[in-house]
């Protein structure tokens, strides 16, 4: 892996500040659907004005900026500016539905909130309990909000108060599979490892160009693509949101050397390439493609490999939280071969795996994986309770990840403490379910999932969705398990679905399945965290 060293104390705004001045004219972003290019110093006096506005509505140090936009140039300009600006950024996620919104709006203690008129229509409920107690101001993704010339020429004349590196920078909510999401508090620090572990793990340069695709109200957008180009003094191309269609496009267009997707989105761009016949090969635009990146779910092995073999891209599975910032574990870049099934090694931090009693367990054994870094957040947002269990007094977080080491060093995720499935007093990780089911060359998406029994406490069922033009019966699904697995790992009963719910980034919610069945979810207090 690479290396990259920053200051302790760096913040967003040192950072911003010295690519600026160091190399002003450096392409850092690039968005497509206006064909706009921002130079490190366009930046800068991008987030000048961004705090300008922000002082002017009256926000003051370490306040909340709440923003419910697509991807886009604006997105980026208000996520880096209320950052720039010593203000917290709250992104709010698009698609958790207007309850959710409503709560982290109001538990945030937002005082200004940006939206896209998209999302202002989408939404009147929301804006109009909004518009009672805070400014509501409309903004456009590409164009940016209707006082961008009015104040053009203020900005050079602001004073804005200068962030420290332990100051609050971004407030991101899980997803809140099981109760109210969390508020994850992170500071200046905390973003700024994120994007270093990135920089570190993937040999970032000034020469790398990223594809974000992901929504950028998630951890994964945000630290990987965002923060890690801005860390390496790189650049980013950002569309508004995925398009199966033109996502070998734009890489050829604007000439990417890496990528950040998740599963989902690889079974999708596989899907698409098996149905059309589509064998990617190196070409003009393809050359400087160096490796694609896996986050915020386990890969399975199959899906792995067949991604390799059919566009022969290099694919490196990686994992974080957004507890975490993101990056926590990477598997070694190419030409390393890689790890199938493992997310790899520590990269900018330190883990270890417990036992129930907190000891370290040896390579080889199953307990909780736990992190410890300078990404590790400042705690969550006023849930004192929640924040003492997930982190210890010397630093370590307490992921929820049940995990072992092997030998080599690299780690293997068997399940969630929450998820893991406990029949008749055996531990069943549902990795294993899933894995096997990916195997069936009709299943686009698999998900097994622990339901209460009253024989064995907990029974093994399974959901997959099918291929287009698929047909497989859960029946039959069952049976190819059963060969696999043996009778007692295998689902009582798969269920054929049409699709398998969704968080923000594309992460399978698996927790959520019992009730897409008709069955009752099993239920666990723990501390949950929001994978990357």
């Amino acid at each position: 892996m690479g290396s990259a060293t920053l200051d302790a104390e760096e913040t967003v705004r040192s950072l911003i500040d010295r690519w600026a001045e160091a190399d002003p004219e450096g392409v850092y972003l690039i968005a497509p659907e206006p064909e706009v290019s921002v130079t490190s110093a366009e930046l800068r006096d991008a987030c000048l004005l961004v705090g300008t506005r922000l002082a002017q509505l009256g926000l003051q140090r370490d306040d909340k900026a709440a923003v419910l936009l697509d991807n886009g140039l604006w997105t980026t300009y208000l996520f880096l500016g209320t950052q720039y600006a010593g203000r917290v950024v709250v992104p709010l996620n698009a698609v958790a539905g207007i309850d959710a919104l409503q709560y982290v709006l109001e538990h945030s203690d937002s005082k200004v909130l940006f939206v896209s008129e998209h999302y202002r229509e989408k939404f009147p409920e929301l804006i109009a309990g909004a518009t009672a107690r805070i400014p509501v101001i409309t903004v456009s993704e590409d164009t940016g909000p209707r006082w961008m010339e009015a104040q053009s020429g203020t900005q050079a004349g602001a004073v804005l108060p200068e962030p420290t590196a332990q100051d609050a920078s971004l407030l991101v909510y899980t997803s809140g599979t099981t109760g109210k999401p969390k508020g994850v508090l992170l500071s200046h620090r905390n973003v700024v490892a994120g994007g270093n572990n990135t920089a570190l793990a993937h040999d970032l340069s000034a020469g790398d160009r990223a594809l974000c695709v992901l929504p950028l109200y998630h951890i994964n957008a945000q630290m990987v693509t965002v923060m890690g180009p801005l860390v390496s003094r790189g650049s980013v191309v950002m569309p508004h949101r995925f398009s199966v269609g033109q996502f070998w496009g734009l890489i050829a267009r604007y000439r990417c050397t890496w990528f950040s997707v998740v599963p989902t989105i690889i079974s999708y761009l596989l899907e698409r390439a098996e149905r059309d016949g589509f064998q990617l090969g190196a070409g003009p635009g393809l050359e400087q493609l160096r490796f694609g990146r896996s986050a915020s779910a386990p890969l399975a092995p199959e899906m792995h490999r067949a991604f390799e073999q059919r566009f022969g891209v290099p694919m490196v599975e990686t994992m974080g939280l957004t507890e975490t910032a993101a990056q926590i574990l990477s598997n070694p870049m190419p030409p390393a071969p890689p790890r199938y099934g493992s997310p790899g090694r520590p990269c900018g931090n330190e883990a270890k795996i417990v036992g129930k009693t907190g000891h370290d367990l040896p390579d080889g054994e199953v307990g909780e994986l736990m992190i410890r870094g300078s990404n590790v957040m400042l705690g969550y947002y006023k849930n004192p309770e929640a924040t003492q269990a997930a982190l210890e007094r010397d630093g370590w977080l307490h992921t929820g990840d049940l995990a072992y080491r092997d030998a080599d060093g690299s780690y293997f995720i068997v399940g969630r403490l929450k998820e893991i499935i406990i029949k008749g007093g055996e531990n069943i990780a549902p990795r294993e379910i899933d894995e096997v089911l990916y195997q069936h060359p009709a299943v686009l998406e698999a998900a097994g999932f622990p339901v209460p029994d009253p024989h064995y406490g907990q029974e093994v069922f399974a959901c997959v969705a099918l291929k287009p033009g698929a047909s497989c019966t859960g029946e039959e699904l069952a049976a190819f398990c059963r060969q696999r697995l043996g009778d007692y790992k295998t689902p009582k009963r798969v269920w054929v679905v049409d699709s398998l719910p969704k968080g923000p980034s594309g992460k399978i919610q698996r927790l959520k399945l019992p009730d897409l069945v008709g069955l009752t979810a099993p239920s666990d207090k723990r501390v949950g965290t929001n994978k990357a």
